[in-house]
């Protein structure tokens, strides 16, 4: 997988660049992993509900052929987009958010964060009170099952072709404020969370780093 970090870049550019590059790409087409910021934008998926989006402002709101529906992507957060031929590298694509989800996990651990999946919630969460923290969720099934967590990491991918665009974002050291004018993938009052908050001080290049190799390991064939 050939690594390309894009640095800060337009949305709009960078999200057709990808449908390009998927379009274009043969059975010999090596696979990349593309790692870059976007200045402020909201996305909204394919499952996007216009009344998730709370109160826009100035910061433009595009459609896109993702999964999931409204999540805000702005400077100080890692991006990540892995352009995989899933035939080619032998899972499917459950398998396949499985192992996005877990490198983020393993770059939180790194930093001495343990992140926690949600059922039916794709992403990583932590604990706010507790980052650290390794105990289960375990909410019972009527209660909230966000209660006391932060979301960190927000995953939308696109399948076409066998092949994989568009991935996941890891907050690390940005202005939270923006997520509070949308409900975060379609939850009211889901709180959002970066490494920064939570009292991990690091860069961006070392957070984007550390993700991209993980990505690199667990999306091998």
């Amino acid at each position: 997988m050939q690594l390309k970090v894009l640095g800060r870049v337009d949305y709009l550019s960078t999200y057709q660049a990808m449908q390009a590059f998927t379009q274009a790409r043969t059975a010999a087409t090596p696979d990349e992993l593309w790692l870059c910021e976007h200045p402020p934008v909201y996305t909204q998926g394919l499952a996007g509900k216009p009344e998730h989006v709370l109160d826009a402002g100035d910061i433009p709101v595009i459609c896109a052929n993702r999964g999931g529906q409204v999540t805000y992507h702005g400077p100080g957060q890692v991006v990540a987009y892995p352009l995989v031929d899933l035939q080619r590298a032998g899972y499917f694509v459950k398998e396949y958010v499985y192992r996005v989800e877990e490198a983020v996990l393993r770059t939180l651990f790194g930093y001495g964060v343990t992140g926690h999946r949600v059922r039916g919630a794709p992403g990583i969460y932590v604990r706010l009170q507790d980052p650290a923290a390794h105990a289960r969720i375990g909410a019972a099934p009527d209660s909230d099952p966000f209660a006391g967590l932060g979301k960190i990491a927000a995953l939308g991918i696109k399948v076409s072709r066998h092949s994989t665009y568009h991935g996941v974002a890891l907050n690390v050291a940005m202005e939270l404020e923006p997520f509070s004018r949308i409900n975060p993938c379609g939850y009211p009052g889901l709180a959002t969370v970066d490494l920064s908050t939570i009292g991990v001080s690091t860069t961006w290049n070392d957070a984007a780093m550390r993700l991209g190799e993980r990505l690199q390991a667990l999306l091998a064939p």
